[in-house]
């Protein structure tokens, strides 16, 4: 999800996506504990958007 669409979304909205990114993260953490991530580039993309949906959530309050 690009800044633009996260910035439309409501603190609540933001909350809910944050909460499916952290679990994408743990399940790519645990494919690549076991050697199945093929993809590393994901990791990296889960980070940054993990942390631009907590600097939007700072913005808002």
């Amino acid at each position: 999800m690009d800044l633009k669409q996260m910035r439309e979304k409501s603190a609540e909205e933001l909350q809910a996506h944050l909460v499916e990114l952290h679990k994408e993260q743990f399940a790519l953490r645990m494919q690549q504990a076991t050697g199945q991530l093929a993809k590393t580039h994901e990791a990296r993309r889960v980070r940054r958007e993990i942390a631009r949906a907590n600097t939007l959530l700072g913005e808002k309050k």
